[in-house]
């Protein structure tokens, strides 16, 4: 049997988007993300995080300080009864033209070996064109894109994740 999932980009979405993220203490959890995540879970979904980290291609911060801050942050999800399946992020600068940058599919490529996942009936949420695109290109059924400008291509719009937390209405 397949698996839904939820893919969640990291930066705009699960935490506010200061530029490159890597410190715990510049680290500030979007409103209605622990309630968004949660409708998921209660419906059956894996919960993904697929995030680029040009950050570490660039040398700002390190591979050890990304992995810092996501155990930290996977401990503040299972505080709120979260259980994020797995975190798949690219360390690659955009002129390395990897396989796993969004847009490109090696991150969900990834995810579908390693868990059996039902694309068709999934959903990605970003506010990035790069994520929507990833969506169309993986061929994830359903995306929110989050911004103030609707996005082409997006099967929903809103302008934050507590606006999307309190308006989608998700069905089994």
């Amino acid at each position: 049997m397949q698996n839904k999932a939820l893919f969640l980009d990291r930066d705009g979405i699960i935490n506010v988007d200061h530029g490159y993220v890597y410190k715990i203490q510049n680290f500030t959890f979007t409103q209605g993300i622990f309630e968004l995540i949660q409708k998921f879970s209660k419906l059956g979904y894996l919960i993904f995080i697929v995030t680029n980290q040009s950050g570490i291609g660039r040398k700002y911060y390190t591979e050890d300080d990304f992995q810092k801050l996501t155990l930290w942050m996977l401990n503040e999800f299972k505080k709120h009864n979260i259980n994020i399946t797995e975190v798949y992020h690219c360390p690659h600068a955009p002129e390395e033209n990897c396989h796993c940058r969004k847009p490109e599919i090696g991150m969900i490529e990834k995810s579908i070996k390693d868990y059996s996942i039902d694309l068709k009936n999934s959903w990605m949420i970003g506010d990035k064109q790069s994520d929507i695109d990833l969506a169309q290109n993986a061929g994830i059924g359903n995306s929110i894109y989050i911004g103030e400008i609707c996005t082409p291509n997006s099967t929903y719009c809103f302008k934050s994740i507590s606006d999307c937390q309190k308006n989608l209405k998700l069905s089994n």
